[in-house]
């Protein structure tokens, strides 16, 4: 399970410290790709697999967007042997990345944040959102 949070600066090339506990679950190569509230997301191959089994079977012309917001972005990343991952530009410039990036653990995957971004959005989720939610999921 990936949790945790953990604050690195991202290089002028694109490369990002992947962090060592993460690098463990997700395997030697995974997939990274734009998500929802302006960050990215990174897949487990096992993972991103569901994922496209899941929007394959359903109907092509009800999951064209989903498919095209996720797929046309997606790259496949390895880390070096220092832990880094290489963001192309699209990628970067979804997420607002340019120095200071937030990884953070989401259960069977990690979302990568501008650190400004992902502190902005920590401070708007009122905790009676949070209730709100887990009420509504019967938690």
């Amino acid at each position: 399970m990936l949790i945790g949070e953990y604050n690195y600066a991202m290089d002028e090339k694109g490369r990002l410290n992947f962090p060592a506990k993460f690098r463990e679950q997700m395997g030697r190569e995974f997939v990274v790709t734009r998500w929802l509230d302006e960050c990215l997301v990174a897949f487990p191959q096992s993972e991103w697999q569901r994922i496209t089994q899941t929007l394959m079977s359903k109907s092509m012309v009800k999951t064209r967007d989903i498919q095209r917001f996720l797929f046309s972005a997606a790259e496949e990343v390895s880390p070096d042997k220092q832990g880094r991952i290489l963001l192309g530009p699209a990628l970067r410039a979804h997420a607002k990345l340019e120095k200071e990036v937030t990884v953070i653990g989401v259960g069977s995957y990690a979302e990568i944040w501008d650190t400004a971004a992902w502190t902005a959005k920590q401070q708007s989720l009122g905790s009676a959102d949070i209730e709100a939610a887990m009420e509504e999921l019967d938690f």
